[in-house]
């Protein structure tokens, strides 16, 4: 197979050009609509909790360095959070919400910025007054319970989650970043599936076809002749020879009847 050139890559897009656009378009628009009707809006609620320095004056003398401890902290509470011992007092107090503590652990993220004494929590919930009623409680049983766990009240809480907040907007799905993601992915497959095919058609449809096929110089096309286009009972013969060498003859007979080519003979 011959290298393919710039221009033999634009023929074959154009060649299909109208079957790329189409997939490229309907892929767009049905994600366009599935996120939008089908997929179920996720919402997100959140609250900042910070580390600060312990109330208790005979820890405090211990700890000379009280910020750099406390950021410290951070990693450690970021962990103690997801996990059993605050989820499952959670789920115990808030039966309510219907969750396990597994459930609570997936649904927590915990964040924090370097060199900060915050921590954000954030929760993901299809509807967000139950989203901020999650976050809330467990913002306040990780206040209640770290003195227990680690001997230390150095955690206060900065802000909650608005519980109620008409005009929330969803997190997910987010219908252009997936409507761009489709039209990439229909663009590159329909690219791929276009070029595909092309190697796989072997048939021989151009003059650059048969001369690469037979190794041959062309002379002449002959094209298909219409029944009304020949007499009854005549017979139309085709000869072609190459100068006086007769190095190549070309030999052809239209039929009468059909109006296509009974036979090509091709020689040197």
């Amino acid at each position: 197979m011959k290298e393919l050139e710039i221009k033999d890559y634009v023929r074959i897009i154009r060649k299909r050009l109208w079957w790329i656009v189409a997939l490229v378009v309907v892929a767009t628009v049905l994600s366009g609509i599935v996120s939008k009707f089908v997929i179920k809006p996720e919402y997100e609620a959140s609250t900042k909790i910070i580390v600060t320095k312990t109330s208790d004056p005979e820890i405090q003398q211990l700890n000379s360095d009280t910020v750099t401890t406390n950021i410290k902290l951070i990693d450690t509470y970021k962990e103690i959070i997801k996990t059993p011992a605050i989820m499952d007092v959670v789920a115990e107090q808030y039966p309510e919400f219907g969750l396990s503590s597994e459930d609570l652990i997936e649904k927590v993220s915990v964040s924090s910025v370097n060199n900060t004494q915050v921590m954000t929590l954030v929760v993901q919930d299809k509807s967000y007054e139950k989203a901020a009623q999650i976050v809330n409680a467990v913002s306040k049983v990780f206040q209640t319970e770290i003195p227990d766990l680690m001997s230390v009240k150095n955690v206060s809480i900065l802000n909650y989650a608005k519980e109620e907040n008409v005009n929330a907007e969803p997190v997910s799905p987010n219908v252009v970043l997936n409507c761009v993601i489709a039209f990439v992915l229909a663009l590159f497959i329909s690219l791929g599936v276009t070029f595909l095919l092309e190697y796989m058609d072997d048939s021989v449809k151009t003059e650059e076809d048969v001369q690469q096929l037979l190794g041959l110089p062309m002379l002449a096309m002959i094209h298909r002749v219409n029944p009304s286009e020949l007499g009854q009972d005549q017979d139309v013969s085709i000869i072609a020879k190459q100068s006086e060498q007769g190095q190549i003859d070309v030999l052809s007979r239209v039929s009468r009847k059909a109006g296509d080519i009974e036979h090509v003979a091709v020689g040197k």
